[in-house]
């Protein structure tokens, strides 16, 4: 189908040099109304005003296109994560639960990104620069976790990455159900992030974290 069917506007126009972005743009907007399997490396072409064989100049197919769309999403995550974070401040325990409000928000702000990087089915090993990208992410919660376990007993401490595997799959399965920023989003009584902290707040008193006043 033409992207002008689909009621799509081009992204900004190409010139010499910018390709690359470009059709980037036009993969995050295929993406965000269609999911990352609904579209053709030629129908990104098309929406980004170029010929079919111009995407080849930069990747192979459309695999590799969507990968580059995830690795460019994962580091606007981890950026998002570590201000969050915040290296921890006012306290580890303010900071982890600021971690999992930024994962909300990148979910609702960016869902195109979202989509690439956890629904397309591509392999983290796809690429290095895909892996590293999704590893430097993950390390801002792993740094977290280890943080906040320090704080433990010696005898009581978890391992920081199981806590972080456990959380990461508490934030990542809430942001998927309700946190999402599209129609994928289902509706709930209360907030996303009121579901996510309460959730955290009795992981956390079950590994003998006490509760914060």
């Amino acid at each position: 189908m033409n992207p002008s069917d689909r009621g799509w506007r081009r992204p900004r126009s190409y010139h010499h040099g910018n390709l690359k972005e470009v059709l980037l743009e036009a993969a995050r907007k295929l993406i965000e109304q269609y999911g990352p399997t609904g579209f053709s490396l030629t129908e990104a072409a098309r929406l980004a005003g170029v010929s079919p064989a111009a995407p080849y100049r930069h990747f192979r197919d459309r695999e590799a296109l969507l990968a580059d769309v995830a690795r460019e999403g994962f580091g606007r995550f981890e950026a998002m994560l570590s201000t969050g974070w915040n290296s921890g401040r006012p306290d580890a325990l303010t900071a982890f639960h600021n971690v999992g409000r930024a994962y909300l928000a990148f979910a609702r702000a960016e869902p195109a990104y979202y989509a690439a990087m956890f629904e397309s089915g591509l392999p983290p090993d796809l690429s290095p620069e895909l892996r590293a990208a999704g590893d430097k992410a993950f390390a801002v919660l792993r740094t977290a976790a280890e943080t906040l376990v320090s704080q433990l007993p010696a005898g009581r401490r978890p391992p920081a990455m199981m806590m972080s595997l456990h959380v990461w799959s508490m934030a990542h399965g809430i942001a998927s159900l309700f946190g999402r920023g599209d129609s994928g989003r289902r509706s709930l009584p209360m907030s996303a992030e009121e579901l996510l902290e309460s959730e955290i707040l009795i992981y956390l008193q079950g590994l003998g974290f006490p509760q914060k006043a």
